[in-house]
Order: structure tokens, then C-alpha cells, then sequence
């Protein structure tokens, strides 16, 4: 059970890092994509031609790889939080039809949130009032 975090780590870490540079690699075929003029069409294209999408991909590369390091899992987690609320937000929302149930989005929904259970405690210590 002591490895436990630190399997989960590395393979929420690797998905983020393979699935991050495949926005400029492209090594993943990614299919056709929502229906031209459908609103995740328009949003994923806005967030493309804006380079929104890129720097969204940086950070999941840069949140991956601290996820996987063990020693910096926490600082990791605090930047693909936002990241891997938004994937759930835009599946809910924007995709709909059970796509919150597609293999991905559940692998990196239940692995986030393994890791921040593990580590409750330390993350608990950001809301007790400061002593100054």
C-alpha cells in the first residue's frame, strides 16, 4: 500500500505528459472532432487560435512531470487541479452524451482524486489560519 501514490503519480504524470505533447507531436490520431459549428467545435477552436490550447498544454507537461516526482506531487496536483476540472466542466457541458464516462477522462478523474485523498492532510494545512 506505500506505493500505491507513487504508482498512481506516475501514471496520472505520464498521461499528462503524453497527452500535453501530443498537442504539437501529434503521435495520438485524434479522429474528426466535434461537428463543425457545434459549441465544443467553436470552443476548442477558439481556445486554438487564441494559443490558449498550447499554454493549457504546457502546463498539463509541466503538471505531469511533478505529479510523477514524488516529492513534488503536491505542487504538481495544485497546477493540474484546475486542469482536470475543466476536462470534467467541458465533457459535462459542452460534449454531453456520457462522454464524462470515456475511458481518459475517468483514468485521470479518479487518479487526481486518489492523490489528493492521500495526501488530505498536507493540502488541509492551507486552510488553518496563519499564525503571524
Amino acid at each position: 500500500m506505500k506505493n500505491v501514490p507513487n504508482i498512481a503519480g506516475g501514471l496520472l504524470g505520464l498521461t499528462f505528459i503524453v497527452f500535453g505533447l501530443n498537442h504539437w507531436l501529434h503521435f495520438i490520431p485524434m479522429g474528426d472532432g466535434p461537428p463543425e459549428g457545434s459549441p465544443p467545435a467553436n470552443f476548442f477552436g477558439a481556445m486554438f487560435a487564441t494559443g490558449y490550447l498550447s499554454f493549457v498544454k504546457s502546463l498539463e507537461i509541466l503538471g505531469g512531470v511533478l505529479v510523477a516526482i514524488p516529492r513534488t506531487r503536491n505542487f504538481g496536483l495544485l497546477v493540474l487541479g484546475p486542469i482536470v476540472v475543466n476536462i470534467l466542466a467541458i465533457n459535462i457541458f459542452l460534449i454531453g452524451g456520457g462522454a464524462v464516462f470515456a475511458p481518459p477522462v475517468i483514468a485521470v478523474s479518479v487518479l487526481s482524486a486518489y492523490l489528493l485523498w492521500a495526501a488530505r492532510r498536507r493540502f488541509l494545512g492551507l486552510l488553518k489560519p496563519s499564525s503571524d
